[in-house]
């Protein structure tokens, strides 16, 4: 997809989707991590495909101009914020599709001026480790509870509570990253030595 042309169109047919899921009695999903959700048009739809009863999870690093759980309007919205150490700027979205999920990347936040006043591109995930891999980034900050913030319909923006375990979501998918690194270090240097052996 490809902004201004058709970014605002094929977002808006992958939203109906899990509107038209949920009306049937089938389960809607839809997870996002972008920077800003500004876009008025989008902020309604997101509103009705809530009251048709999808599970709406939103991670906002900045600007956040829709208000999650108000009773008929967004209860089924839950928005969270991770500003921390690190600057991200990742952007990816979750259609559930009934089971079937849909995964794409996207440089394009949802704003008027990224949505149709800019040239930005996004693409579809297809590849099964890979959407693998986005479902572990959004599964440890969605879990975050240090430098997370909650965004709700008092719009106080408050730190979620911390519990026993602490967990920091940049730091816990640093120590990924780095294990992954370490891991194809050792792997790569074992296939030297056997390639140099049998030489």
């Amino acid at each position: 997809m490809v902004s201004p042309f058709n970014t605002r169109r094929k977002i808006n047919t992958l939203i109906r989707n899990e509107i038209n899921f949920a009306k049937r009695g089938k389960k809607g999903l839809i997870r996002l991590k972008i920077n800003n959700l500004v876009d008025q048009e989008f902020i309604k739809l997101l509103y009705e495909a809530s009251n048709a009863g999808v599970k709406i999870e939103l991670i906002i690093r900045g600007i956040c101009c829709l208000v999650p759980g108000i009773k008929k309007q967004s209860e089924n919205i839950k928005v969270i914020s991770i500003v921390d150490r690190y600057l991200e700027h990742a952007r990816f979205m979750i259609f559930g599709n009934n089971g079937s999920p849909l995964y794409y990347l996207s440089s394009a936040d949802w704003m008027e001026r990224n949505l149709d006043k800019r040239i930005e591109v996004g693409c579809p995930i297809l590849d099964k480790k890979i959407q693998q891999e986005i479902d572990l980034i959004f599964s440890f900050q969605w879990k975050g509870n240090n430098k997370a913030r909650i965004i709700d319909c008092y719009q106080k923006n408050t730190y979620r509570a911390k519990t026993n375990v602490s967990w920091h979501s940049q730091i816990e998918l640093y120590q990924y990253y780095k294990q992954l690194e370490d891991y194809y270090k050792n792997e790569t240097s074992k296939s030297s030595s056997t390639s140099t052996s049998d030489n």
